[in-house]
């Protein structure tokens, strides 16, 4: 009588367990895919060289987390394709200036921005061509403007040096949906 108390106690106990289990959780489209290769993304915007820094932002973060093993198009399972469709500056923050020449009024000048990456992903079977996955992401990063005047700041310098981070950004979405299905 002892022992089956001790023993329906230990199932109780690990009962509350029974839907966990150890390693990658993969969406349901997605188990039968153990290598994956992701090629450059194809660019519409106006950003040089965009493409290939998505691209190795994505690799780096599938290799970190490991569920798959990126390889070749020739010996993968499943292709990554993407492309990235905008990457837009949007005002997050201003300041107001004081005009001392005294011909302008007050203004107001931005002194931060968001930077947004729009981005769409497409997995297909290697084998089948059928679509696994399919997901718009966007990775996003804040910069602010450089130097001590926004009105005569390199925008444009500072923007570029906030793009790996919402690539990063995008990479980190990415490969969350890839792995967990979501």
């Amino acid at each position: 009588m002892r022992s089956l108390g001790l023993l329906a106690s230990v199932l109780v106990c690990f009962s509350g367990c029974a839907g966990y289990h150890v390693g990658p959780v993969k969406p349901a489209a997605m188990r039968q895919v153990r290598t994956i290769a992701v090629p450059a993304f194809k660019n519409s915007t106006l950003e040089p060289r965009l493409e290939i820094l998505v691209a190795n932002a994505l690799i780096r973060q599938l290799q970190q987390d490991g569920t798959y093993k990126v390889t070749s198009e020739r010996d993968a399972d499943a292709i990554l394709e993407g492309t990235i469709e905008r990457i837009d500056r949007i005002p997050a923050r201003g300041v107001r200036n004081d005009s001392s020449l005294g011909i302008l009024a007050d203004f107001y000048q931005t002194s931060e921005f968001t930077l947004n990456l729009a981005l769409k992903i497409n997995v297909i079977e290697k084998n089948s061509g059928k679509t696994l996955a399919s997901k718009a992401v966007s990775g996003t990063a804040s910069f602010f403007v450089s130097g001590a005047n926004p009105r005569t700041a390199n925008v444009n310098r500072d923007e570029r040096q906030a793009v790996p981070q919402a690539a990063e950004d995008a990479a980190t979405q990415i490969t969350s949906y890839l792995s967990e299905g979501w």
